[in-house]
């Protein structure tokens, strides 16, 4: 069977098919990923426990189409050169069939050009940065995410529907997950952004600590506050708000700051009143207790990951990036050649996910790489996210 398998794998290479993944009918599904398990965003790292426990799961009742799968995860700790390391090792020595939601965008960047060079689907990305969004160019490449514009875009739209005459602040990291976030928050707020924004700080992902910016940013007497932060800068901005004193009227942070493992160093009682969005039913709010699909993700939590802080919602997001990623896969039936699957990830029609909100599916096309386009805003209470408002989008 070994000798048939290496006279197939050669006749495929002659035949010049040097893009199909190595998975026959014998073999398993190689799936690749980084993220930090280590450093500074550190936090992110239960996405993928939550990725391997769902895909231990996925092997238990069956597989894939027949297929088992082997998920690989490892360390980048948030940092480029690591991140080349680690997917290398994947690709060239582990020989993975895809890359699958690693997270960041500097990270994701530095092996954008070699994942679409070699032709090995670089599948939901998790990072909203606009450029991964970019079929013409890079092919193999697809966002997990809501573009960061898109949801600046909507705090803004909330801003201008409820504040009109706001005074803003904005602190925002200085690369481009913090860009992106500015631009289309400013593009939403248009001809009024000029008169509307009356400081703006930005801060290096090396830095110690923002107070400095953050006393700044009250003295220009702003009483909005919209904190484009991440990781160990989260804690810092929410605790060092109310250490100053200062209480802004509507104090947003993204999506990705949102995790109760990123607020509770703050003091959960310091992040009363922030506002957020999302598109994923928070599974601890109790106003979901009863739906059957948080009931079905609380049983295999309970089952694989006995021991998870349910009230860190990166374990939810692992979960739910991981059904979007089953949603690919089942497509494919039994042809699971690189090829295949970037075009069942691009043909995705409406496709409800056990954890999106009501009223929102997945749609992808051949020139539409963006498969979340709806979120709705949410505010915390202390103890959980409280969704709000009707469903937005960037239009």
């Amino acid at each position: 069977m070994r000798r048939a398998q290496h006279a197939l794998a050669a006749m495929l290479a002659a035949c010049a098919i040097t893009s199909t993944a190595a998975a026959d009918n014998n073999e398993t599904i190689r799936i690749g990923q980084t993220l930090p398990y280590s450093g500074p965003v550190s936090g992110f790292g239960t996405i993928g426990r939550a990725q391997e426990a769902f895909f231990a799961k996925v092997n238990a009742d069956g597989g894939i189409n027949g297929r088992q799968v082997k998920f690989i995860t490892l360390d980048d700790a948030y940092s480029p050169p690591k991140t080349v390391e680690q997917t290398r090792k994947l690709v060239e020595q582990e020989e993975v069939l895809m890359m699958f939601g690693s997270l960041g965008t500097a990270t994701n960047n530095a092996v954008h050009r070699y994942l679409n060079t070699k032709k090995i689907p670089q599948l939901f990305v998790l990072s909203g940065a606009t450029k991964w969004a970019d079929p013409k160019t890079y092919p193999w490449t697809m966002p997990g995410m809501a573009s960061y514009e898109s949801e600046g875009v909507v705090y803004a739209k909330y801003v201008l529907q409820t504040k009109p005459d706001a005074k803003i602040a904005i602190l925002a990291q200085n690369d481009d997950f913090g860009r992106d976030y500015v631009a289309g928050f400013k593009r939403a707020l248009g001809s009024k952004a000029a008169s509307m924004i009356v400081a703006e700080a930005s801060y290096e992902t090396t830095a110690p600590t923002i107070s400095s910016q953050l006393a700044t940013l009250k003295a220009s007497g702003a009483d909005v506050l919209f904190g484009v932060v991440l990781g160990k800068f989260t804690p810092q901005m929410i605790k060092g708000v109310a250490e100053i004193g200062w209480k802004p009227e509507l104090f947003f942070v993204p999506t990705s700051a949102s995790s109760i493992s990123f607020l509770e160093p703050a003091g959960l009682e310091n992040a009363v009143g922030l506002i957020s969005s999302s598109n994923q039913k928070d599974t601890m709010d109790a106003q979901w207790a009863d739906d059957p699909a948080v009931k079905e993700y609380h049983a295999f939590m309970k089952q694989y990951l006995p021991n998870a802080d349910l009230s860190n919602s990166n374990y939810s997001a692992g979960y739910h990036y991981a059904t979007l990623l089953m949603a690919v896969l089942k497509a494919c039936k039994n042809d699971f050649s690189r090829e295949n699957i970037m075009r069942q990830a691009a043909s995705l029609h409406e496709v409800p996910l056990p954890l999106l909100l009501p009223g929102m599916t997945v749609s992808t096309g051949p020139d539409d790489y963006l498969p979340f386009q709806q979120l709705r805003l949410r505010r915390f209470n202390g103890k959980s996210w409280i969704s709000f408002g009707e469903i937005l989008d960037d239009r």
